[in-house]
């Protein structure tokens, strides 16, 4: 039986806009086990991006429980929620978010220095991936030196360095060109394949859901269909 990362229960996140109730997630209920190449699927609205913010920590449900690892994130104070999320979940956003003044070495390695790792494992950790992603001849060079495939690499590298339970992945291919999604989705299918490195992806892109062995529907907040997906 396949171990559970990630387990969703009963969650709704309702909003409050000029005192109308808005169900952005509604009564949602779901499982993600390691190594799962799952994405989250639905029209503009449909809730997909606030059920990847729910599992990751960065907003709190209305209602229902999310356990990761076996701890349920809703009961966690702010301050153990921020390092929960820092040693269990690696995030991939759409819009890079690297620090312009830091080189592409100094982003891939930012949170495993926060995580207090030492410097060797941290430079061993890091020019292996970033060679594994074809970046290792531009360690030096800072995020206005490279191309959005490239910057979105780097956040890959950021994500695995300091091997979290998951990775989020909010519509990563959004702001590349086909060349460059084409190279970042393979790179993300071979780490989980041959690590096991579990992915999790808000999307609307054909391209990721192509890719995707697990397909999540949300309709109006609900989860609409959940099947399984042969590449």
């Amino acid at each position: 039986m396949k171990e559970s990362v990630i387990t969703v229960q009963n969650v709704s996140k309702v909003y409050h806009p000029n005192a109308i109730d808005v169900h952005a997630v509604n009564d949602v209920s779901l499982g993600i086990h390691k190594g799962e190449f799952t994405a989250i699927v639905g029209p503009s609205g449909s809730g997909k991006t606030t059920l990847l913010n729910l599992i990751g920590g960065l907003d709190q449900p209305t209602s229902g429980e999310i356990t990761i690892d076996g701890t349920a994130i809703h009961g966690l104070s702010e301050n153990h929620l921020i390092n929960f999320r820092r040693d269990h979940i690696g995030f991939v956003f759409q819009a890079y978010n690297l620090i312009p003044v830091l080189t592409a070495y100094e982003n891939a390695e930012f949170v495993m220095l926060l995580q207090g790792r030492p410097k060797d494992e941290r430079r061993k950790r890091v020019q292996l991936l970033m060679d594994a992603v074809g970046m290792g001849e531009l360690l030096d060079n800072k995020p206005g030196e490279l191309s959005g495939g490239q910057q979105q690499r780097v956040a890959v590298v950021r994500a695995l360095a300091p091997k979290p339970s998951f990775i989020l992945a909010d519509e990563p291919t959004a702001n590349l060109d086909s060349h460059s999604t084409a190279a970042l989705l393979d790179l993300m299918a071979e780490l989980n394949e041959q690590e096991g490195v579990t992915f999790i992806f808000s999307t609307h892109d054909q391209r990721v859901m192509d890719r995707a062995r697990r397909i999540i529907t949300l309709t109006d907040g609900k989860i609409s269909s959940d099947e399984a997906h042969t590449p």
